[in-house]
């Protein structure tokens, strides 16, 4: 049994929790919010994952260092736009010896970083992985089989991840490339924001296939530009994660761009889904960095045309398609 910190009591904090408290571990959430705490210590719900129970032995709570003073492994879950600001609150509270894993993905729009960047910055001794791959969840909170990557240059760390998650039902991969990892997670949202609009829009599976698959080459052309392994970009963390956020009912990214696709507003699309919209707040900075790098993403500057240049999803698909 590990004593396990996580940061975040959204879906994929909550789903977390579910998880690793039913093998037998300790587990303790920390919430920004006083009704979600409650909901979670006197419901045993969160109300993102209406179909799971969450057991009594986890705890929320909205103290840091209640949550993490005496924790193994702290995991760390929230939408990337508030990483830095958290990990301010609560860098005090810990130890070296601690783990530090972060789960959330995308980038720091002011400074155009990746999270490990933003936690090296904050925290440069901590013990520290990424874990990612294809795993919503509403299907982790129900036990569905699931595979996961855990990166990091620490063996020791990648080993521990793996012994507290690893299960019938959760396959665990070790990787050394914590960039390339990284940016598949957050790159994919992009593209499954466009998979949502080719839906909305009523495109037929040769444009759903056609934009997928030349979605992961401008993810993998910025990945390796940035410092990632090509082959990071063709497994679980980038083709396996590209595959389930654009294909599935439960991605916010894709409904976000279903909605925008069947004519919603930016600001009609961010209260419908009613949750963070990772790809809304991370297309400046690809885009960005794509013209920083030099490198050609014309499927990531249709997104950014459409969210702000008030270009319509019909005229982004005829540009993209009669370019040179």
């Amino acid at each position: 049994m590990k004593k396990i910190a996580i940061i975040g009591s959204g879906s994929w904090g909550s789903a977390l929790a579910i998880y690793l408290a039913n093998r037998g571990n300790a587990v303790k959430i920390w919430s920004f919010n006083e009704d979600e705490k409650n909901s979670i210590n006197e419901n045993r719900k969160c109300i993102f994952l209406p179909n799971a129970t969450i057991p009594e032995v986890v705890y929320c709570s909205t103290d840091f260092k209640e949550v993490i003073e005496d924790a193994d492994m702290v995991l760390h879950v929230t939408p990337s736009k508030h990483t830095r600001s958290t990990l301010k609150q609560y860098k005090g509270y810990l130890k070296e010896e601690q783990l530090l894993v972060m789960c959330s993905k995308g980038f720091e729009s002011e400074t155009m970083y990746t999270l490990d960047q933003v936690v090296k910055e904050e925290i440069p001794n901590i013990r520290y992985g990424v874990l990612s791959g294809p795993s919503h969840a509403e299907e982790v909170s129900l036990n569905i089989p699931t595979a996961m990557v855990v990166a990091s240059t620490d063996e020791n760390l990648k080993a521990e991840v793996v012994d507290v998650f690893k299960s019938p039902t959760m396959r665990m991969y070790t990787s050394k490339d914590v960039k390339g990892v990284e940016l598949g997670g957050s790159l994919k949202n992009i593209i499954a924001f466009c998979a949502g609009a080719a839906v909305g829009l009523e495109l037929g599976d040769n444009s759903y296939a056609a934009l997928l698959t030349r979605g992961l080459v401008e993810i993998s052309r910025l990945g390796i530009a940035m410092g990632g392994e090509e082959k990071t970009f063709y497994g679980l963390t980038g083709l396996g994660d590209l595959i389930v956020t654009c294909g599935s009912q439960h991605s916010r990214n894709r409904k976000a761009g279903y909605l925008v696709g069947k004519g919603y507003s930016i600001d009609e699309t961010r209260k419908e889904v009613g949750m963070t919209i990772e790809s809304i707040d991370n297309i400046e900075v690809a885009k960005e960095l794509s013209e920083k790098l030099d490198v050609s993403m014309p499927i990531v500057n249709a997104v950014y045309d459409i969210l702000y240049n008030n270009l319509k999803p019909n005229d982004a698909i005829r540009t993209l398609m009669t370019r040179e």
